[in-house]
């Protein structure tokens, strides 16, 4: 059993947990995972790491509803448990002084980014962040991105905070004042990791991926997380979760996240009588 220490909702359908792991809190790195199970017989579920206090023994965990599973997890309380948690997993971020590093997260993945840019920024490097949300609802860890960022961008989609627009549109607008950036790094919705990728490939600007593909074991032993990388088929669990960019097939990594989509809303709408807006 695994403490629920704190238990915040932050954002549309956003819950940040701070559980007590010291185990992993001690061992953890940025970019690894967990694989959580909240109750007997649910399913597995990976969640990356956005934070750990190695004193206290917590991790920080920020949860979206997208599917049943979620939805019941949202609903625990502080003083609660998860049934259980496997962690560390994956390879951790290889994170080194390069220069003036841009990185961007989409929606709940800006949880991700967060201790990346934290890395980053606590090797030398001049760090610049960008975090897209559908709206002013969605927005997380402002404020905490701005203190382990250089410049710290937020845009909506809707306009209705900060920058209108995409974090694609900052990303070209950077490029464009003519800073020389020597990584990027990109973590959130697919189809957003594969826009940014191709801009930065034209640009030749080193750029790595967190992928989210699909994961059940987290070990690699069900091969569910398998993609394309570079012509060759490797598993997101155990070979990542990060990647050269340049080199993942997104077409097909969108193909395979989308599979379940229908199911995933489906059950998500009979928990919780809401659609992912949550309108009735």
């Amino acid at each position: 059993m695994t403490l629920i220490i704190e238990k915040e909702t932050h954002a549309r359908n956003i819950h940040k947990f701070v559980i007590k792991s010291p185990l992993i809190a001690r061992h953890a790195k940025p970019g690894q995972f967990v694989v959580i199970r909240a109750f007997e017989k649910s399913e597995r579920i990976p969640i990356t790491i956005c934070d750990k206090d190695a004193k206290n023994g917590t991790i920080t965990l920020y949860i979206q509803e997208v599917g049943a599973s979620t939805a019941r997890i949202a609903g625990l309380k502080e003083g609660e448990n998860f049934l259980d948690i496997a962690g560390p997993l994956g390879r951790p971020a290889h994170i080194t002084k390069v220069g003036k590093v841009i990185t961007i997260g989409g929606g709940v993945g800006s949880a991700i980014t967060y201790p990346e840019t934290k890395a980053y920024k606590e090797s030398g490097n001049y760090v610049i962040s960008i975090m897209g949300f559908r709206s002013k609802d969605h927005v997380i860890l402002e404020d905490e991105m701005k203190v382990v960022s250089d410049e710290a961008y937020i845009t909506t989609d809707d306009g209705s905070y900060k920058e209108k627009g995409f974090v694609t549109d900052k990303l070209r607008e950077i490029i464009k004042r003519g800073d020389k950036i020597d990584e990027v790094l990109v973590i959130g919705p697919a189809i957003m990791m594969k826009v940014v990728s191709d801009i930065t490939k034209e640009h030749k600007i080193k750029t790595i991926a967190s992928l989210n593909s699909i994961m059940v074991d987290g070990t690699g032993m069900c091969g569910a997380c398998r993609v394309e990388v570079g012509g060759k088929t490797k598993f997101a669990c155990v070979d990542g979760p990060e990647f050269d960019a340049h080199q993942v097939d997104f077409d097909l990594l969108l193909k395979r996240i989308a599979m379940y989509a229908d199911e995933e809303k489906e059950s998500y709408e009979k928990i919780t009588g809401k659609d992912k807006d949550g309108k009735e």
